[in-house]
């Protein structure tokens, strides 16, 4: 990584000097295709003679001037940073620099539309990026007002934090001054310009006031933009979190934009959200992709209290930041829109992520040690929005849903446009429920892994269970035992169905607790601990119930429930405790009517893995093509239409593996097969043409075809990710140095390239580059921005050749390269992690 890594050291040295105050910042996007004209005005307060750095990422500065003396650029200035001696008590600073355009997604964005050659520009400055565009004090607890101009071609939209105050047309050109903003931090100020198409509304706060809205999207994409959903939902958060936090929104607009080649789902930048174009849809999405747009919505929204008007002092902090945000979104999901199984979808999906994370070897405690910049890019994890938000869920339930929306409503009032710590919410919380929280937040915050709970269980001749106990076991490197609230559920077949008969709620503390009201009882069909998700844990079924979810989970009435038995018979794969081929035949066997869409998507990409990676070498063909057999029949049998048929069909494509399959996907493609219920729009083409491309049954000349018919953003995506999974050890070469040897691609086709190499059915033409992959690391992190640098690192290590030579290669980089970059190391020690397990789970399939 560059050197203007920021420590929390320097930080908390600088936040002792300086208190900033405002920021006049002037951008001149008229200057060319490469770099933009921006001028710095800093107001801020400082201890008098002190010396201290702005940070500025710049191609060049021209004049800084440092309370009306012009200090010598050349000296003071190295392209990162400012250095600024002899502070006055009250001081400002005027920076007059280049700085350049990206194609990462960080910083400002640049993005030319193939559709009809129009630029679009967006920022994305979470974590450290605003000085990317301006001269900044970039540390969270400096905050500031803003005041925004901005001179762009006069036929674009410019959009920013703040409503426009006034705008002056000059020729072809425009300049456009924005409102001062209040008390912000840089992070989250924003800068949206081009020839962007919107829509208007407006909602009424519950203050009173009026707050305009609006949605924007590029023009070639506008098309498809369902604005009055997503005002729909927007008034619901609004109307829902407003009356949870009691407390009104605290800005003077709200504007979301969908925007291109965009790193995450979306970013809080205050009164204008930027969000993925992957929420744009221009051909059918699954139910799970529409459900999680509502949440991403609403999590967005969460963030304009608890982020943007309260804001963490330090990094170590974003834990909070985000895991606030993933429960307030699913909450309000749940009790507000349509959407009420999105706890469901959590567990499905966050809790999910969450346990990876905590089982890697980089895990960590919830609240994280953050020494630099570095540290919180790489902690954008699991632990951080999954993890954590499933903690937070805990924490509801221990204070009371009443009590921790009051407190959180004091926390707001109190803290409003300041910087905090978890100290100042859990004090609020303490307030409102009574309950002493910090041995919680020992526990459950400052001490990293997840624990399982197992039951266990003996029965008599008769049926009845004589004893019940449940134990809990933690990883021996992360040896915390904790204290969960829980409930135990019981499950009989009625009437055809897997039926709760009966529920016990209790609290589970140390390796062994005895349940006494359990005995007695008969024993039921499946046993199932933690029903109701109540508790951060993972779980086990006993050796009976394990096998009457094999062939009856379909059959358990709940969401929830059949979930959570999901979830643990993956868990305990991924655990090598359960056969490999024991999970094909138990998703096989049950996916057919399961109901909830995220569930379906989890499981059926879990499926995959496990016939990729876990399922023993010489049976992964057989396997993989039983599991194509078994997808497209279940596609043929589903009702026609239904969002099941849709998942079956896509991973179908993915997993297609023989000559059969290589048939149906040409047919389904050219129109020769025909499946009612389906149609193969646009991106569902493009799906089955990497199907094609992965048996090596489509050529680069007709995926240039198909792109020069789909010649848009999407397009050229996918064509780059269908023509890395073409299966020659040639193809995979040219996609490697593609980004390795060249760095041009933006961001989006890094990481779709990355997508397309490892999707392989047969990895040995990832053999040969095994060592080139390690001799590329080092130079791609230092001369990579973090967001391509990661990608890199993620996505072209050879994963899928699960194999022992593997394991000792990516061990000898690690003992060879102690001194690489810390974040790096990590990195590489996770794709280490997903290796030895998946040898770990092979080894169980030979049993």
């Amino acid at each position: 990584m560059p050197a203007e890594n920021l420590t929390r050291v320097e930080a908390h040295e600088r936040k002792a000097i300086v208190e900033t105050e405002s920021y006049d910042i002037s951008l001149d996007l008229t200057t060319g295709d490469e770099v933009f004209r921006s001028t710095s005005t800093v107001t801020f307060s400082a201890e008098a003679g002190a010396s201290t750095f702005i940070d500025a990422i710049t191609r060049t500065v021209h004049s800084v001037t440092l309370n009306g003396v012009e200090l010598d650029a050349a000296a003071v200035a190295d392209g990162t940073r400012i250095q600024l001696d002899g502070l006055a008590e009250h001081n400002v600073l005027t920076v007059v620099a280049d700085h350049e355009y990206t194609n990462s997604g960080e910083g400002l964005h640049r993005f030319v539309d193939p559709v009809d050659g129009e630029v679009y520009l967006y920022s994305q400055f979470e974590v450290p990026d605003s000085r990317r565009v301006f001269a900044v004090f970039e540390q969270p607890d400096l905050k500031a007002t803003f005041r925004f101009t901005v001179t762009a071609p006069a036929s674009w939209v410019v959009v920013s934090n703040s409503p426009v105050e006034s705008r002056t047309e000059n020729g072809d050109s425009a300049t456009t001054v924005f409102a001062t903003t209040k008390r912000i931090s840089s992070y989250i100020t924003a800068i949206i310009a081009g020839p962007y198409q919107s829509v208007h509304s407006e909602l009424t706060s519950s203050d009173g006031r009026s707050i305009p809205l609006g949605i924007y999207a590029r023009a070639s994409l506008f098309e498809y933009l369902d604005a009055d959903y997503i005002f729909d939902i927007t008034r619901k958060g609004f109307a829902y979190f407003e009356s949870k936090f009691g407390v009104a929104y605290p800005f003077e607009k709200y504007d979301q934009l969908f925007v291109p080649e965009f790193n995450a789902g979306a970013m809080e930048n205050a009164g204008a959200v930027t969000f993925t174009e992957v929420y744009v849809f221009r051909s059918k999405v699954t139910d799970a992709v529409k459900e999680r747009r509502v949440v991403t919505i609403l999590h967005e929204l969460a963030h304009m209290w608890f982020g943007d008007l309260v804001t963490m002092k330090w990094w170590n902090d974003l834990w909070l930041n985000e895991s606030f945000a993933e429960w307030a979104s699913t909450i309000a999901t749940a009790e507000a829109t349509e959407w009420h199984e999105a706890w469901t979808t959590f567990q499905a999906m966050e809790k999910s992520w969450a346990y990876r994370q905590d089982q890697l070897p980089s895990t960590h405690p919830v609240v994280a040690t953050i020494n630099d910049l570095e540290d919180v890019q790489v902690n954008f994890d699991g632990i951080t929005y999954a993890k954590g938000g499933s903690v937070l869920k805990q924490l509801v339930a221990w204070v009371g849903q009443d009590a921790f929306f009051a407190g959180v409503g004091q926390y707001f009032q109190k803290h409003a446009w300041g910087n905090t710590e978890l100290t100042d919410l859990l004090s609020e919380l303490e307030a409102t429920s009574g309950r002493e929280l910090s041995t919680w937040s020992q526990l459950w915050l400052e001490t990293a892994g997840v624990n399982t709970l197992r039951p266990e269980l003996t029965v008599d001749e008769a049926g009845v269970i004589t004893s019940f106990a449940v134990l809990q076991s933690a990883h021996p490197d992360y040896p915390t035992i904790r204290p969960h609230r829980m409930a135990v559920g019981f499950y009989d077949l009625v009437d055809g169905a897997l039926t709760r008969t009966h529920r016990l709620e209790l609290d589970v503390d140390g390796p062994r607790t005895d349940v006494p009201e359990l005995v007695g009882m008969d024993r039921p069909s499946l046993i199932l601990l933690n029903d109701d998700d109540l508790a951060y844990a993972k779980i086990r079924l006993d050796d009976d119930s394990l096998a009457v979810a094999i062939e009856h989970l379909s059959k358990i009435e709940n969401p929830l429930a059949r979930s959570l038995v999901w979830g643990s018979a993956w868990d305990s794969t991924r655990d090598a405790e359960t056969a490999p081929r024991d999970y094909v035949r138990l998703v096989l066997g049950n996916i057919a009517t399961e109901t909830e869409s995220t569930t379906v998507r989890t499981t059926l990409m879990q499926l995959l893995t496990v016939a990729r990676m876990y399922v023993e070498p010489s049976a992964r063909p057989g396997i993989i093509a039983e599991i194509g057999d078994a997808l497209w029949s279940l596609a043929q049998s589903a009702e026609a239409g239904s969002d099941s048929q849709f998942q079956f069909v896509k991973f179908f494509a993915n997993v297609a593996s023989t000559p059969a399959h290589v048939e149906t996907l040409r047919g389904l493609r050219d129109g020769s097969i025909t499946l009612p219920g389906v149609e193969i729009d646009t991106d569902l083409e493009w799906e089955l043409l990497e199907g094609l491309a992965l048996n090596g049954a489509a050529s680069r000349s007709e995926i240039d075809a198909a792109l020069e018919r789909d010649n848009t953003s999407n397009g050229q995506q996918a064509a780059a990710r269908s023509a890395a999974a073409l299966p020659s050890a040639d193809d995979k070469r040219a996609a490697f140095d593609s980004l390795v040897a060249r760095d041009e691609l933006p961001n989006v086709v890094v990481r779709m390239t990355t997508m397309g190499y490892t999707h392989v059915n047969d990895p040995a033409s990832l053999e040969g580059l095994v060592q080139p992959y390690f001799d590329a690391l080092t130079d791609v992190w230092s001369s990579r921005t973090h967001a391509i640098a990661e990608y890199i690192v993620l996505g072209l290590y050879p994963a899928p050749l699960a194999s022992q030579e593997l394991v000792d290669a990516t061990r000898a980089w690690l003992d060879a390269n102690t001194d690489a970059a810390p974040a790096l190391r990590r990195l590489v020690t996770e794709n280490l992690a997903g290796v030895e397990r998946a040898l770990a789970a092979q080894a169980r399939d030979r049993v």
